[in-house]
């Protein structure tokens, strides 16, 4: 047996992750209802991006913490919690370990463990029925939480005449629905795999759309709609995004963490932060305080925190996150 170096490894999962996800994006914009298996919602009033005319210039949105405060699909998974999907124990078990992911970097196991962990709420569920609770769960959670100043960004491109994709980890359903019902062209996501049946297997197409995986899948749908990547932009406000925000001739970062602030500046990139004044000063803390917070969680963090002695989790967590949740 031929071992393939593990770097390697990676890297060609990244760019089946990208590929997957450049095509499940090219076959929900030309064929709506392939992607899903159901027709698309067209009863929530979002209006359909206007016809480009500058076709070979493009932006790409990240999501979290650049267009939508908090995590979408925390937020969905909030959703799925109150349908009892799963128990708030096992929200708050993804709330940590997204928070490890996202403030540690990109370590594989902890890449492994997200990923095992969005895929378990899903698996053996039909893809329609995803597809029409993301719906309903945009409109209860999600909606409220889009930054103006990003979306008013978006919506610059696409009055110039150019094409708008979201760049995402979350599921590619849910990114698209987010797409949208922001008037946005579409959205490149994670692919998750599902069987002939039309129900989640529990396994990717690739990996995570994350780091390289973005980059990639930029790459890709570039070749497929004949973009110039040296006139497109690049919006986002994480560290691990920034070969996607490399590969675009325009790097925006907005709402910088501290080490993506850190590169914009060295890189001469423009910083834009549409936090207001408290949010911002929880910078330290975004993923898991701030995800909390907008769920209005605390009640059943504290509960479930006594009941189940959390401690050995929180403790890998940094100083700034472990005081928050002890303030609980």
């Amino acid at each position: 047996m031929v071992r393939v170096p593990f770097r390697r490894s990676r890297a060609l999962r990244a760019e089946l992750a990208g590929e997957a996800s450049a095509a499940a994006t090219y076959e929900a914009e030309h064929h709506a209802d392939v992607l899903t298996g159901v027709a698309p919602d067209t009863d929530h009033g979002a209006e359909a991006p206007p016809p480009p005319v500058d076709l070979t210039a493009a932006a790409f949105f990240d999501v979290d913490n650049t267009m939508m405060q908090g995590a979408s699909v925390f937020h969905f998974a909030r959703g799925l919690a109150a349908r009892k999907f799963f128990t708030t124990g096992d929200l708050v078990r993804f709330a940590v370990r997204q928070v490890r992911f996202r403030v540690g970097g990109e370590n594989q196991l902890d890449m492994t463990t997200v990923r095992e962990q969005a895929l378990s709420f899903v698996v053996g569920r039909r893809m329609g029925l995803i597809v029409e609770l993301g719906e309903e769960i945009y409109d209860e959670l999600m909606a409220d939480r889009i930054y103006p100043g990003t979306l008013a960004l978006a919506r610059r491109h696409l009055a110039a005449g150019q094409r708008v994709w979201l760049v995402t980890a979350t599921p590619t359903e849910l990114a698209q629905i987010i797409a949208r019902r922001l008037g946005l062209t579409g959205a490149l996501g994670t692919v998750a795999a599902v069987d002939a049946d039309g129900l989640y297997t529990g396994a990717l197409v690739g990996e995570m759309l994350h780091g390289q995986a973005k980059a990639a899948a930029v790459r890709a749908l570039a070749a497929r709609e004949g973009l110039d990547l040296s006139r497109c932009s690049a919006y986002s406000d994480s560290v691990n995004d920034v070969p996607m925000l490399s590969a675009v001739g325009t790097a925006v970062a907005v709402n910088p963490d501290g080490a993506l602030r850190d590169v914009a500046r060295e890189q001469q990139w423009q910083i834009v932060d549409y936090r207001t004044g408290r949010k911002a000063a929880r910078i330290g803390v975004p993923s898991l305080a701030g995800l909390l917070l907008a769920g209005g969680l605390g009640v059943a963090v504290r509960a479930f925190l006594r009941r189940r002695r959390l401690n050995r989790i929180i403790a890998v967590l940094p100083a700034g996150t472990r005081r928050w949740i002890r303030r609980l």
